[in-house]
């Protein structure tokens, strides 16, 4: 397979639901419509109103971006899979479906962490939040969030597209780098290391993020008003992140480590988990428990209802 151009990559996640097929492509229509239903309502209702231009409101925004850019990456794909008779992806779109995959997981990681910093500072240091989380640091801090995701892609894919490829099967949904690399004749050592180099520095991420909760969980008891604050911005923000962590460690363990003959199904849930779950859930949660975005949400509704009548 010496000419890329040529290649063509059989996607085999879907082999178990040749008999559903219609049913999961309506529910997965549906999953996707609501995705970008419950993203555009938090991003436009953010946007609006101009009380909610803070820190932590534009940090969650562009977490419902990233969500709108995973989500509209993958489920195209899979609702053209379930309707047609086989999966089937060019070399050159997996290339591009993995770089916008890993792009998104990247930022969504990124952003969690900055999350919790900002968090951070204005549980622990109230006094002086305003004068740390200037305008300019917040811009600086997502153009952060974005060129590190998408500097972190495009290395991966380099060293992904300089391999050649002994076979064409990717026992997944859709291309992911483990998936195309075990197809390579060649050593790939390099890959190897650079995945590990992305793997510790994601989870010194996650030990960021750590240290942050239990300087926040510490200046939380000392007050109930600290305590009110933990639990309207801080909680929405840790089931976020518990949930987006457990799925992608999984699926990286098991792309690594797992058997490719034992809980296909579990598998192919929990790979798709980190993709599907996050962007749906996400602004569900915010929107639900900050009671700032869920005034402004009603009140924007009733403006509409009122409009009709």
């Amino acid at each position: 397979m010496e000419n890329s151009t040529e290649i063509v990559f059989v996607l085999q996640g879907l082999n178990g639901t040749m008999t559903n097929k219609r049913a999961y492509f309506a529910l997965t229509l549906l999953a996707y419509i609501c995705t970008i239903l419950v993203n555009l309502t938090l991003i436009v209702t953010v946007t609006l109103e101009k009380t909610l231009h803070e820190p932590m409101f534009i940090f969650l925004c562009n977490l419902c971006v990233n969500g709108i850019f995973g989500a509209s990456t993958f489920y195209p794909k899979i609702l053209v899979d379930l309707s047609s008779d086989w999966s089937v992806i060019s070399y050159e779109a997996c290339l591009a479906q993995m770089f916008v995959i890993y792009s998104y997981t990247f930022c969504e990681m990124t952003t969690l962490t900055v999350m919790a910093y900002d968090r951070y500072v204005a549980i622990c240091k109230p006094l002086n939040y305003h004068s740390i989380m200037t305008p300019r640091k917040v811009m600086k801090l997502l153009l952060f969030t974005w060129l590190l995701s998408i500097c972190e892609s495009v290395i991966g894919m380099a060293l992904v597209a300089r391999l050649p490829l002994c076979g064409f099967n990717i026992e997944k949904l859709y291309c992911t780098n483990w998936a195309v690399i075990k197809l390579s004749c060649v050593d790939t050592t390099i890959n190897n290391i650079y995945g590990y180099t992305l793997t510790f520095s994601h989870i010194s991420q996650a030990v960021l993020i750590l240290i942050s909760y239990v300087n926040i969980i510490k200046a939380s008891v000392r007050s109930q008003e600290q305590r009110n604050k933990f639990m309207q911005t801080c909680l929405p923000h840790l089931i976020t992140l518990i949930n987006f962590f457990i799925a992608l460690v999984f699926d990286i363990m098991y792309a690594r480590y797992g058997s490719r003959n034992r809980l296909h199904a579990l598998r192919n849930f929990m790979s798709l988990e980190y993709l599907v779950v996050p962007p749906l859930l996400n602004p569900l949660i915010y929107g639900l428990k900050l009671k700032q975005i869920r005034r402004r949400i009603f009140r924007i509704c009733s403006r509409k209802i009122d409009a009709l009548k």
